[in-house]
């Protein structure tokens, strides 16, 4: 699928633009010019650093500090116009600081912490890219290979791939790496040759994995692979791919690495990274230079906040932020809500606070329960285009609501709850948590509890999970950083204590790429193999950006059909509906989503290895584009009535 919206040019014009105007007015201590420049360049930055560090948890540090030495450098700027090359060369600067910090802090430290500090190569950038702009085929593949590549290459990397896609030019990249023309050629030469062969393995395995073509030679090669990318593997498997004539055939047939790139948009940072840069902001005095103590202060207050800040964004509670800034930041919390909680968005007023309402979280004595994984961590850029809040035909008169063993929704209170979920037909739902306050349903209705991530495993919580039985979710997509955010051996590590609940398992939810081989839950599930720990089911999640109901049904059952051909158990889809990522947030029409209902859910009760499916969600926004089902009343939406009548 190829990324629309605005073109690169126009994208670069926006900086450049910013640049031309405002970087003066910002050094002579103008607020909103300063805003205007920060929400510009953090984009940029954040795709440098974020790919320059394959995901790393440091990557919200390091465009913080990124952020603050370009507004209190900004006074020595001797070349306004040549701000954007300025700006790339310190977020490369601070990459490679961090690396050595990092580094240094691996060889002095042997303890829990240090070892915490390792990135989870399944929450990787490439994984987030192939998530957010909605790649498929070899543009996936392409993201993919990218985890193959040396550390060395990562910074070189972020570049090329900026200038692959028209965000940087080649002179923008030599003055960053502080290489000339020709030296950084011959960098980026070495690096793509490098990356092609990354494509190669990564086609011959998807194809090995998928069952498509066997090789029995490869088969034996990775028997002790760990699933994770490293230099030495890569060496052995493309040696094996020279060599062998029918994996070699495979890589035949790949696209030129720009032709595939080229169009595609940055990677939205997510919405606390530009109130982050609105707090960077005020602790560098509007560009006046505070101390060391007020950088400090702003990192560990970040990380103070950064695992709460989602339930602060869906709880009501937005930290203020300033002039430009605060609509950039108020837009992107916007969206994110009408992605997925149904809530409306609020009209940016860039000289005020944000308000943000979502679902009611629990009461303080429960579990601790982060909100709903409202999407696969696809942060927009810009509100989506609302549509109408009423179908544009008369609904009918009544719906004959039909209920299915499998059929279920995803809920969380809201005007009309209990009425709501009665005429959906559902036969089960779950709320993220292990208790579902101020919803009630009758007994045909099954609730099922979910331990949401590592702070939910608690003697409480489980207890209640018990008590709800018999069945129990997993962890909600530990490879996402805005979700559970786990490692694979940390969820291992808990995975005992929901064993001894005696409820039937659910997997971890991954966000994406459950099929995939060494991905977060390959990994997870070869781990708990190893130990002899109990999956009785597999959960999943799915949102299709394809609004084309046969190929969306298509690329829905091809997707559980794989990972099912790998796992072998019982598929539970517990997140699923059209929405695409691709660039910012759009829906499909009331109608689109009805027929995907329709369709999907005839598909679903199809498959004999699909035991449950849970729409997202019940609830839907009053005013806005969302693929919830009911409205505040209750009040049937389009693919309210479709879900109505599906399961038959």
């Amino acid at each position: 699928m190829r990324a629309t919206g605005r073109s690169t040019a126009a994208r670069r014009t926006a900086l450049s633009g910013a640049n031309a105007g405002t970087v003066l007015a910002a050094r002579e201590g103008d607020p909103e010019a300063l805003d205007a420049l920060v929400a510009a360049s953090l984009p940029l930055v954040y795709n440098i650093v974020g790919r320059a560090l394959n995901g790393h948890p440091d990557v919200d540090d390091v465009v913080q500090e990124t952020l603050l030495r370009v507004v209190r450098g900004l006074g020595e700027l001797r070349q306004p116009e040549s701000f954007r090359s300025w700006l790339v060369a310190i977020a490369v600067r601070q990459v490679h600081d961090r690396e050595r910090e990092r580094q240094s802090s691996h060889t002095h430290r042997t303890d829990l912490d240090a070892a915490e500090e390792i990135p989870d190569p399944a929450s990787d950038f490439a994984g987030l890219t192939i998530l957010r702009l909605g790649l498929t085929d070899q543009r996936r593949e392409l993201a993919e290979a990218t985890r193959w590549l040396d550390e060395d290459d990562r910074a070189l990397l972020a570049l090329w791939w900026l200038e692959e896609t028209g965000e940087l030019q080649r002179a923008e990249l030599a003055d960053a790496l502080g290489l000339s023309g020709r030296h950084a050629a011959v960098r980026v030469q070495r690096m793509k040759e490098q990356l092609e062969t990354a494509r190669t393995i990564v086609r011959a395995l998807q194809l090995q994995f998928r069952g498509e073509q066997q090789c029995a030679d490869l088969a034996e090669l990775t028997r002790g692979w760990d699933g994770v990318p490293s230099p030495l593997w890569r060496k052995r498997l493309a040696r094996h791919i020279r060599d062998c004539g029918q994996c070699g055939e495979r890589g035949g047939l790949l696209y030129p690495m720009g032709q595939l790139l080229g169009g595609l948009p940055l990677l939205v940072p997510p919405p606390h990274l530009f109130q982050a840069g609105a707090s960077v902001m005020s602790l560098a005095g509007g560009g006046a230079g505070a101390g060391a103590g007020a950088a400090k202060h702003a990192v560990h207050a970040h990380r103070a906040v950064k695992g709460g800040l989602r339930l602060a964004l869906h709880g009501g509670k937005v930290l203020p932020v300033s002039a430009a800034a605060a609509a950039v930041a108020t837009v992107a919390a916007a969206a994110v809500l009408v992605s997925g909680l149904g809530g409306s968005p609020p009209k940016p007023r860039p000289t005020a606070a944000a308000a943000v309402t979502g679902p009611a979280l629990p009461s303080p004595t429960a579990s601790p329960t982060p909100t709903p994984s409202h999407s696969p961590s696809a942060t927009p850029s810009h509100s989506p285009k609302p549509a109408p809040t009423h179908p544009a035909v008369p609904p009918p008169a009544h719906v004959a609501t039909v209920s299915s063993a499998k059929k279920g929704v995803s809920v969380w209170s809201f005007s009309g709850v209990n009425t709501a979920l009665t005429e959906s037909g559902a036969s089960w739902y779950y709320t993220w948590s292990t208790t579902h306050s101020g919803i009630s349903a009758p007994s045909r209705i099954g609730f099922v509890p979910m331990i949401w991530g590592a702070a939910s495993v608690t003697p409480t919580a489980l207890a209640q999970a018990k008590a709800a039985g018999p069945y129990l979710l997993g962890f909600n997509e530990p490879d996402m950083s805005a979700q559970s955010n786990m490692t694979v051996d940390q969820a291992l590590s808990l995975w005992p204590k929901l064993m001894a609940t005696g409820s039937k398992l659910g997997s971890p939810a991954v966000a994406y790429g459950g099929d995939t081989a060494g991905g977060w839950l390959d990994r997870f599930m070869s781990g708990a193999k190893a130990k002899g720990y109990r999956v009785d089911f597999i959960t999943l999640h799915w949102y299709g950006g394809d609004f084309t109901t046969p190929d969306a049904v298509n690329q829905l059952r091809s997707y559980i059909q794989a990972v099912y051909n790998r796992y072998h158990l019982p598929i539970w889809l517990t997140e699923y509906a059209l929405i695409d990522f691709s660039n910012g947030t759009r829906f499909p029409t009331g109608p689109q989503q009805a027929a995907f209902v329709t369709a999907s859910t005839k598909m679903l009760q199809g498959l004999s290895y699909v035991q449950r499916y849970a729409w997202f969600a019940l609830p839907a926004s009053d005013t806005a584009a969302s693929t919830g089902l009911f409205r505040s009343g209750p009040v049937a939406t389009d693919a309210g009535k479709a879900f109505e009548a599906a399961g038959g």
